[in-house]
């Protein structure tokens, strides 16, 4: 997986396709001095109609450019397969565990910062399978936050993408991060984001999304 999905970095970060990659996806950035320290939402699992290279997913991105940690529904053996990991190197990690899913599914994703590793869960919330993974990722300050789609020699025939009840968490006292519209990569997705709230609580503000959706190319 992570051949392919490390064309994510140079992608998100120059905007330079190396090959026939088609994006979509909306960016939260966390403001100079702030760090992400947390998130989280659930996913709602779209209909695949063939194999091939779909991967959505939601992610962070630090600044320091090297990489992308994210957690990916993977369309290509014509199952969806969902699964985190952090791509692809500085550092060079293994990808996580995972399962596979189907259209209809809700998937509860959790990403947390700790004093030495991120830790990501996924859990079907139609069944309670879950998975947990450990990152050495503590030293990464994530700025950015993701909600994204990389197609690659196919299109975007799944109707909406949903993500729902999403919280993100960051250092600092800024806010404007969450209550402004998010960042649409050359302004090529229709979109829908509804009930926004905000708190600060030492240093620490709380973003509050009811939903995201990435509702079809422009």
């Amino acid at each position: 997986m992570c051949s392919v999905l490390g064309l994510i970095v140079c992608l998100l970060l120059n905007f330079r396709p190396a090959r026939a990659a088609t994006w979509y996806f909306l960016r939260y950035n966390a403001p100079s001095g702030s760090q992400f320290l947390s998130f989280s939402g659930t996913m709602s699992i779209p209909t695949l109609k063939k194999a091939g290279t779909y991967y959505l997913w939601p992610g962070l991105q630090p600044t320091d450019n090297s990489g992308v940690y994210q957690n990916v529904l993977d369309g290509r053996s014509g199952t969806w397969w969902i699964g985190s990991g952090w791509c692809c190197s500085n550092p060079s990690l293994p990808w996580g565990s995972g399962f596979n899913v189907n259209a209809g599914d809700t998937v509860t994703f959790s990403n947390m910062k700790g004093s030495s590793n991120w830790t990501s869960t996924l859990k079907k919330n139609s069944t309670g399978e879950g998975v947990s993974n450990d990152f050495a990722l503590a030293s990464k300050s994530f700025n950015q936050a993701i909600f994204a789609i990389e197609l690659d020699g196919v299109s975007w025939d799944f109707g909406s993408l949903t993500f729902s009840n999403v919280v993100i968490t960051a250092s600092g006292a800024d806010t404007s991060w969450c209550t402004k519209a998010p960042e649409n990569y050359k302004s090529a997705t229709n979109y829908a984001i509804s009930g926004v709230s905000v708190s600060v609580n030492n240093s620490v503000i709380t973003c509050r999304i009811n939903s995201v959706i990435l509702q079809s190319p422009r």
